[in-house]
């Protein structure tokens, strides 16, 4: 398959006569390609296992800006769905003990206004904590992020979605 060419506005991408939602450009490089080897990652999955690696390709997806609210008229309601997404697909990008910072999640939902973005992030991190999908962790102790002061990493928790 070509790559294809952008349309002018960049955002979409035309291959072999479909037009196919880019990839959000302001993503961070080395994030961006986290979430690209995430989601290659699921879609090597996809004959094997179609019931775990759909919702991986889906969240890959919706964190690189490619499904959902387009990245370039994003909604609060769209932005915390994407954020989301980023967590889950970061998270199972990285080795199962990882940690992330809710930071590069704003980052890759807020490009350059990533720091408009940190109260969401830690109010849809406080949220995947509450239904036990991730562990909200301080200088290693599990804490309420909703009380947590400083800096904080997000690890999988015990309602973790799939074995990966």
């Amino acid at each position: 398959m070509s790559e294809g060419e952008r349309t002018a506005d960049g955002r979409y991408l035309i291959v072999n006569g479909r037009r196919w939602r880019a990839t959000d450009p302001a993503i961070p490089d080395k994030l961006r390609q986290e979430l690209v080897n995430e989601l290659m990652a699921a879609r090597r999955l996809v004959r094997s296992d179609p019931e775990t690696a759909r919702p991986r390709v889906q969240d890959a997806k919706v964190a690189l800006g490619e499904r959902g609210d387009p990245w370039w008229e994003p909604t609060p309601d769209g932005q915390r769905v994407r954020l989301a997404a980023a967590i889950r697909a970061l998270l199972r990008h990285r080795r199962p003990e990882s940690t992330i910072c809710p930071s590069d999640v704003a980052r890759v939902a807020g490009g350059e206004s990533w720091r408009d973005l940190m109260d969401t992030a830690r109010e849809v991190a406080a949220e995947l904590a509450q239904e036990g999908t991730i562990v909200v962790r301080q200088h290693g102790a599990d804490v309420d992020i909703s009380t947590a002061t400083g800096p904080v990493r997000l690890a999988r928790g015990p309602g973790w979605p799939s074995p990966d």
